[in-house]
């Protein structure tokens, strides 16, 4: 289990989930477009930290546009039963 990288990963997540919430808050304008980039940015981080929670150090820094894009999918690998 690669700690570092799965905790870079949760720690982006909850900085997108603390400013989403300030944001839908305190902006009366804030509307689907702002949410679906925020959501998409947030799903993005946790599913990588899910995704590629045993990849080496190595493939977490030298990452390319595959492992990006196969990491960043929601998990099909989840038991979303509890």
């Amino acid at each position: 289990m690669n700690k570092d990288w799965i905790l870079f990963h949760l720690k982006e997540s909850l900085e997108e989930i603390e400013s989403t919430i300030k944001d839908i808050e305190n902006d009366p304008d804030y509307g689907h477009e702002e949410y679906s980039v925020a959501i998409t940015h947030l799903y993005h981080h946790v599913n990588t930290a899910w995704n590629s929670q045993d990849c080496s150090t190595q493939d977490a820094e030298e990452s390319n546009d595959e492992n990006f894009s196969q990491w960043r999918q929601f998990p099909e690998n989840i038991d979303m039963s509890c």
